[in-house]
């Protein structure tokens, strides 16, 4: 049974990945002492350091805080889409989202 623990998953997935917390705390720009209090569960990561965890372990926000049971999940596409979407300027975003809506519209006609 898959953890739903923010620490227990937090820990897990760092020595599936092989990196110590030391690594981790590189990988992330967070302090060792910061890894160690939040795999103990002493402290709860802000929301920016969450994020700098995820990123690190290549996982998802949704993961870490039990939402979803598959780590892997920031590989899917759609997390994929949302990290480029940010990349753009203000003006190919909205290009992109013409785009989305006519792909969506498209797909809708064709079920």
């Amino acid at each position: 049974m898959p953890e739903k623990n923010f620490s227990q998953r937090l820990q897990r997935l760092r020595e599936d990945r092989d990196l110590s917390q030391d690594e981790l705390s590189k990988k992330s720009k967070l302090q060792p002492s910061a890894i160690s209090h939040f795999e103990t569960g002493a402290r709860k990561p802000s929301f920016d350091n969450l994020r700098k965890l995820a990123d690190a372990l290549e996982t998802t926000v949704d993961y870490l805080m039990g939402r979803t049971d598959s780590p892997d999940a920031a590989l899917a596409a759609g997390d994929q889409l949302y990290r480029d979407f940010e990349k753009l300027t203000d003006h190919d975003r909205e290009i992109a989202r013409d785009f989305m809506a006519s792909l969506a519209k498209r797909s809708k006609k064709g079920t």
